[in-house]
Parts: C-alpha cells; structure tokens; sequence
C-alpha cells in the first residue's frame, strides 16, 4: 500500500468514526414494535432520535418512539429547543388503566419539574391528565406533538383531545420525559444514549 492510499484510508476511517457520533440509526425496533428512521408530522421531516421501554412491575408497559426535525443527544437541547417534537407510544399491555395513567402523568411531570412551575401551570398539568381518560390495550397509541407557535397536542387512541398552546408547558412535558429527574433508562433511550 502505498503512504498515499494508507493516509486516504486513515481519513476515510477518521470521517466515519468522527461522523457515528452524529448520525442517527434509522428505523429501530423495541419490544417487536417498528420506529420508521424518518417521519413526516405537522408537513417537517424529523428524524428518530430513539426509542424506549417502559417497564413497571417487570410488565412491559409501552414501546416509545422519540422524534427531533434535528436529532440531540443533549437533553437541554430536546427539551428547550424550538422545533417540531413528537412522541409516539405504543401500549403493550391492558394494565394501563386510565386512572394508573393519569395518576402516574402527574405524579411524574410534578417530580420532574420545579415546584413553583407545577403550581403555575396547574390547570395545564390537570387537562392533560384529564386526556388520559381511557384504559390502554396492546396496540393502542398515545401521541403528543409539540409544534412551535402552535403548542402540544395529544392524540390519544386515535382521538384527538386538544392542544395547550404554552411553549413553557410544553417544556415541563419534554422535562419529564428527558429531565435529569426523568426515568433514565427512558431517558437515555429516548436521548439515543
């Protein structure tokens, strides 16, 4: 080999290494559930930035799909930045009952986020537990979608049940799901980690 080729081979080995760190994985699977790499929500190509396993009791709850118009392995970064976000979960047990789940939302966005932002936004914290009014069953999906300038809608079972249009709301959500009190295997998993 010559030093040329030897030096072109090192860069080419150098550029892959350097560039794995920033690349996504593409389509990914959990638990026998399918994330496509890309997405199209609210017409913005995003872009998987990982999935995770909720387990409760060693029963698997739900598989989650985690997707950013630009891809972060910084919490900070997911949580705070303006872009599309979207949240795809879905459910693989009939244990998740509509009261389990609305007690466990707030329980969890109220641990995650600084007491004087869960009284603040009380009345926000509650109509979204109130979203949750159904008991899950293998299959069934809840998705939440922030959109800049237009807020944090969920789709819950296939239904639409409303949008809260604070971009500071919409913060404490991604906080519980990717804040430094957040599950962290959820969050590591969601973070690409």
């Amino acid at each position: 080999m010559t030093i040329q080729k030897f030096f072109a081979v090192m860069v080419v080995f150098g550029l892959l290494v350097l560039g794995g760190g920033m690349a996504w994985a593409g389509d990914m699977e959990i638990a026998d559930v399918n994330f496509p790499g890309e997405k199209v929500v609210e017409g913005k190509t995003l872009q998987l930035n990982g999935v995770a396993l909720k387990e409760k009791f060693f029963i698997d709850v739900f598989a989650g799909g985690f997707y950013l118009e630009n891809p972060t392995k910084d919490a900070a970064e997911a949580i705070e930045s303006e872009q599309v976000k979207h949240f795809y979960l879905h459910y693989l047990t009939s244990k998740a009952t509509a009261k389990k789940l609305q007690e466990g939302f707030k329980e969890a966005i109220e641990a995650a986020n600084p007491p004087e932002l869960v009284e603040k936004y009380r009345k926000e914290i509650d109509l979204y537990a109130s979203w949750l009014d159904q008991d899950m069953a293998p299959g069934a999906t809840s998705v939440t979608t922030y959109v800049p300038g237009k807020g944090l809608t969920l789709v819950f079972k296939g239904q639409e049940k409303g949008t809260i249009p604070d971009k500071e709301f919409a913060q404490m959500y991604f906080r519980y799901n990717l804040g430094e009190d957040a599950d962290s295997s959820m969050r590591k998993g969601y973070l690409g980690q």
